[in-house]
């Protein structure tokens, strides 16, 4: 089973393409900089895409509504 569901993170983002642009960005940030929001040990996934979709279920990146 994959961690975290899609239904949980549709619950934090609006549309599932806001969430891959959110998880795509933050990949890529992990993997230049290395940086982690969270002691590499309670990470689930080993590999970025995994990770920033965490960081997203722990509402660790902060998502900005546009208004419209």
């Amino acid at each position: 089973m994959i961690y975290p569901s899609i239904d949980k993170l549709l619950n934090i983002v609006d549309s599932k393409y806001e969430l891959v642009h959110i998880a795509a960005r933050r990949s890529k940030q992990i993997a230049k900089e290395g940086y982690l929001q969270m002691p590499d040990t309670e990470y689930k996934s080993k590999k970025n895409i995994g990770r920033a979709l965490e960081e997203v279920c722990e509402g660790l990146i902060e998502i900005k509504k546009e208004d419209k």
